[in-house]
């Protein structure tokens, strides 16, 4: 059996263990959204208060209130850590770190470095990385990717490699993390076909684009035009 067809097979089943790396308002919804799916997921933060503050079962985000977070925390299908060491033998990495923007109109790439440098150190056969942060069109071939493929990885068969824009909304009470239709390009096929199946679990509709340039530029564009 394949690489990707383990991986299909343990998100099938809810086998496999999901990571989050960002806990902010992105990247707390959705590794709650995958803990009600039934995964067992790790949220990982710089920030040690908000990481403590998690595993009180308290929330600090306003989409996420704390009478949904705590069965969660309570029942161990989520919790929060500071150490990228967690993450040894996790199944899938979603990047929801901030890339705000500086002085010069760029966004600040520093945090999405720092996130896949530590992640390409514990990095294993059979990962799933997908990136949400918003960034220029090219991001996840240039940065993401090489970082990987130094560690002797090879996207669509021992690693499945993907962008998928975050898309949410602060305080809108219609739309969120479930209902939002969600948008992912994978390196290779095999990569989409992934990313495509871990989404499906916990969002209604997603929607699959031929590359991760494509789904980086569907981001540039939606935020054009807002």
């Amino acid at each position: 059996m394949s690489l990707k067809d383990v991986l299909l097979q343990k998100l099938d089943s809810r086998e496999a263990k999901v990571g989050v790396v960002g806990l902010g308002y992105v990247g707390l919804p959705l590794a709650v959204e995958f803990a009600e799916a039934g995964f067992n997921v790790i949220g990982l933060d710089v920030d040690t208060r908000k990481v403590q503050q998690i595993n009180n079962g308290s929330s600090y985000i306003n989409d996420i209130p704390t009478s949904r977070l705590e069965p969660l925390v309570k029942s161990n299908k989520l919790k929060a850590t500071a150490s990228y060491q967690d993450f040894a033998d996790i199944d899938t990495i979603n990047i929801c770190v901030p890339t705000p923007l500086r002085k010069t109109n760029d966004p600040d790439m520093s945090y999405i470095l720092s996130a896949i440098t530590e992640i390409a150190e514990i990095a294993h056969e059979g990962l799933l990385v997908i990136l949400e942060s918003t960034t220029y069109p090219g991001t996840t071939h240039e940065i993401i990717l090489p970082k990987l493929e130094e560690k002797g990885l090879t996207a669509g068969e021992s690693v499945f490699v993907a962008f998928s824009p975050e898309r949410i909304d602060p305080g809108n009470e219609k739309y969120n993390v479930h209902n939002t239709p969600k948008i992912v390009g994978g390196i290779t096929p095999a990569c989409s076909e992934v990313a495509k199946t871990l989404y499906e679990s916990a969002i209604e509709t997603v929607i699959a684009v031929s590359s991760p340039t494509a789904a980086e530029m569907v981001k540039l564009l939606e935020n054009t035009f807002r």
